[in-house]
């Protein structure tokens, strides 16, 4: 049972320690990233996810830090009312997640 346990609590920190590594970009660090050329403008980030759904808007979007590498996720809404998740390489402008909102 102490393995169990144990087992548990290693996990729990573990999954704790993750969350603590993905922060939110404070806008003045942005303007600092864009101007280093360390990752592309926000509004080139936003028309690469308006590319993945043509004619959609943007709803929400944040640009964290997880794990050392920059992620601008981007919300969006396509003219059928669907919601997009579209998640890209801040630096690269590569898309590493285009899912349907659930």
């Amino acid at each position: 049972m102490k393995t169990l346990t144990a087992l548990f609590a290693t996990a729990a920190l573990a999954l704790s320690a993750n969350v603590a590594l993905a922060k939110d970009v404070q806008p003045d660090e942005v303007v600092k990233l864009v101007n280093a050329k360390s990752i592309k403008s926000l509004d080139e980030l936003k028309a690469a996810a308006i590319a993945t759904h043509p004619g959609a808007t943007v709803t929400d979007s944040e640009l964290e830090d997880e794990y050392g590498r920059y992620i601008y996720k981007v919300e969006l809404r396509d003219a059928q009312n669907v919601e997009w998740d579209v998640d890209l390489d801040a630096k690269t402008g590569e898309v590493l997640k285009d899912a349907q909102d659930t």
